[in-house]
């Protein structure tokens, strides 16, 4: 039979523990907001909010960018293609376009594609909303998928600058391989 000091003692350590583990429980809820407003004045962005990233974003009508798509495969027995070669716009503004891609074989792949750029810097005036290239994707037999690449090119890209190039290219990922984040 246990004593009462060993009961009180027991007991004391048993409400610490409660403490400690609703403590924790509110401190992992209150890190959410605590997180976004971090974020917000630190000026990381937050892709699952592409409209707040863009809203306060001016769109510079004095001058046009075309924007120059272009797809590749490397060992991997699929198509792939943008559904829109190019398109104009003004910097500033959300563009949204097209990638159609077909696994011929009989068999399920998976793929991940690389992006590049030109110029090589264009990156630092990209912002991505939505891309496949951020996950792998998996391709059944014989499928056909589209997939959109959501983005903007900020105001601050140089005036010289009118024709810029997204190209992306699809390698094979090994069973069990993670997908390659883009940041």
């Amino acid at each position: 039979m246990l004593s009462r000091a060993k009961i009180r003692d027991n007991l004391t350590m048993m409400k610490k523990l409660l403490i400690f583990s609703i403590v924790m429980f509110v401190f992992g809820y209150a890190m959410v907001p605590f997180y976004e407003k971090f974020c917000e004045v630190a000026g990381i962005n937050n892709l699952l909010q592409p409209d707040k990233m863009v809203k306060d974003m001016e769109v510079d009508e004095e001058r046009l960018v075309t924007v120059e798509f272009d797809a590749n495969v490397r060992g991997l027995p699929w198509d792939f293609k943008p559904l829109q070669r190019s398109v104009k716009f003004h910097p500033g503004e959300t563009i949204e376009v097209m990638y159609e891609i077909t696994n011929h074989l009989d068999r399920e792949i998976t793929g991940q594609a690389i992006p590049s750029y030109t110029p090589r810097y264009l990156d630092k005036h990209l912002r991505k909303f939505e891309c496949f290239c951020f996950t792998r994707q998996v391709l059944k037999p014989k499928e056909t998928r589209v997939m959109p690449v959501q983005f903007v090119i900020e105001p601050t890209l140089p005036s010289h600058l009118h024709t810029l190039t997204i190209s992306y290219t699809f390698f094979e990922l090994p069973v069990g391989a993670k997908a390659v984040s883009e940041k």
